[in-house]
């Protein structure tokens, strides 16, 4: 992602079969060789304002949008955005913006469930993202966790949002980042879906343990009308009705 947060930042990018019927709305829905079918894009403040119905008419069918980053920076135009998106038909999600070097994952996970991240069943809400990526900030690209650290404070993170909304939250990352920080950690891969990160013409490697995306963020580059300069654009990996399914948790 391309963002102004608390100061511009610019992602390193690089380049789930379920075990249940259940799990395989909440992973995925198809496998990496399928079509890539359902277009959308994710935003923060740096796009300024947006017109969502024209974003809706050129074929936009989804957005996750900046709620939170850390601990007490809330996007200013979260608010605008989450409530113009759904008006205009845009199945929206929102998503948190993690610094696990300032807070445990629980405050940070409580934070965005109060400000913006709560779910409910309107067929038009995704479960909230946690964007974990290279930090931007002073303290090591790892936020100077080990990776038994980084593992524990992801974990915290997604527990305390399943325990405040019912929902396994959405995990973006880059393969690059999620190995070397994490250490090739495989868990979070049976129930939280994947949204990788990476600016190509494919996919391609995956985060260890990964076998299928549900999101994949392909370029940072972007240009949708309803939205002045570049944006970031991404697919759903499956149909409409499957997005729609794991918004209702269905």
């Amino acid at each position: 992602m391309t963002r102004t947060r608390l100061a511009p930042r610019r992602l390193l990018a690089a380049g789930l079969t379920v075990l249940a019927a259940a799990a395989a709305t909440l992973v995925a829905t198809a496998g990496p060789a399928a079509a890539a079918t359902t277009p959308g894009v994710d935003v923060s403040n740096y796009q300024g304002s947006i017109n969502w119905s024209s974003v809706r008419n050129a074929g936009v069918q989804f957005a996750f949008i900046k709620a939170t980053e850390g601990t007490s920076y809330k996007d200013p135009r979260f608010n605008a955005n989450y409530v113009n998106s759904y008006n205009a038909g845009v199945i929206r999600g929102a998503y948190h913006f993690a610094r696990p070097n300032i807070s445990s994952g629980a405050v940070q996970a409580n934070y965005l469930a109060s400000n913006g991240g709560a779910w409910s069943a309107d067929s038009r809400t995704l479960p909230a993202a946690l964007d974990l990526e290279g930090n931007p900030y002073a303290g090591g690209y790892c936020y100077g966790l080990s990776t038994t650290g980084m593992r524990n404070w992801v974990q915290n993170f997604l527990n305390t949002y399943r325990s405040r909304t019912g929902r396994y939250a959405v995990i973006y990352t880059t393969a690059s980042w999620w190995n070397q920080c994490t250490g090739s950690w495989t868990a979070p891969w049976a129930n939280h879906p994947l949204w990788v990160a990476r600016w190509a013409s494919t996919p391609g490697a995956l985060p260890a343990g990964a076998s299928f995306y549900s999101f994949w963020q392909y370029t940072s580059t972007g240009a949708v009308s309803g939205i002045s300069g570049n944006v970031d654009r991404n697919y759903w990996n499956g149909a409409r009705d499957r997005l729609i399914a794991l918004a209702n948790n269905t």
